[in-house]
């Protein structure tokens, strides 16, 4: 998939690395990636991210490491309303000034590890979410020290890797555009039927062209890519709605029971019931 490449030197101006916390109503599609690491906290919200050739869904609580030149977006879930989340962008440059130090071998090897992109569990303690809602109004030498230890903290937690070992990223401009374009769609419209036709005459290819390039770009068939989006919106609803496992399949595109047990058990290992099962919070006792 060839991303948009994101320059961040106009948003850190002089500063050593760029941190924010942003509000706004919900994160849109955005294939994009920079040649800065990026840690993301989701302090509000839900929906599904992409990192490389992971699709997976995200809501609050959610801490992602992101290494340098990996395509990226998070996109909220289409009746979400608000998001929230403190970004921190930091350059191999300025970070490397500590890796290089004795007794930095954790952190080192962290950065190291987010070249496939780092998920961290959502249970972090208190103590680290202050440390990363103070950094974007910390200024001078304490926000630097307030990387470091974050980063330090960080090395010392278990994490997953997010995108596939045999992923290799591409950046570019090339088709850019063309990728944005056809994602973005996919995302508004995941809920009713797609035609390959449709998709394929958005950015002027013929199916067989389109199916071509869009499995050398991202690894997956467009088929797939199309599931994974509504098996993410799906895994929401499972655990936040009490509506049937019926409704809620044919409610995200699919129109066969069976086709959509088949899909989402090869996507999360479970059937759709066991899944609600084992990610529902238990109800209180009468």
């Amino acid at each position: 998939m060839k991303p948009q490449l994101e320059d961040l030197t106009i948003k850190k101006g002089r500063s050593a690395f760029w941190a924010i916390t942003l509000q706004q109503p919900r994160f849109g599609f955005f294939w994009h990636y920079h040649p800065e690491y990026e840690l993301t906290w989701i302090v509000r919200g839900r929906g599904w991210r992409m990192v490389g050739d992971n699709q997976s869904p995200f809501e609050a609580g959610d801490w992602v490491l992101l290494g340098p030149g990996l395509p990226h977006t998070w996109v909220s879930d289409s009746s979400e309303e608000g998001v929230e989340a403190v970004v921190i962008q930091f350059s191999s440059e300025l970070i490397q000034r500590f890796t290089d130090l004795e007794g930095f071998e954790t952190v080192k090897n962290l950065l190291s590890q987010s070249v496939r992109g780092l998920h961290f569990s959502s249970n972090q303690e208190e103590s680290l979410k202050t440390t990363m809602r103070q950094l974007p109004k910390t200024l001078g030498a304490d926000r630097l020290l307030m990387l470091v230890q974050l980063l330090h903290r960080l090395s010392q937690q278990s994490r997953t890797p997010l995108a596939s070992p045999h992923y290799q990223t591409l950046t570019g401009s090339l088709n850019q555009s063309r990728i944005n374009q056809v994602c973005q769609y996919i995302q508004e419209h995941a809920a009713n039927p797609i035609s390959l036709i449709e998709v394929a005459s958005l950015i002027s290819l013929t199916p067989s062209a389109f199916c071509k390039f869009f499995k050398r770009i991202t690894g997956k068939t467009f088929s797939d890519y199309v599931n994974d989006v509504r098996i993410a919106h799906i895994r929401y609803q499972l655990k936040s709605t009490d509506l049937t496992i019926a409704e809620i399949a044919y409610a995200n595109g699919f129109d066969s029971l069976t086709y959509f047990n088949r899909v989402f058990r090869k996507k999360t290992a479970l059937p759709p019931r066991a899944y609600r099962e084992q990610h529902r919070p238990a109800q209180p006792s009468k």
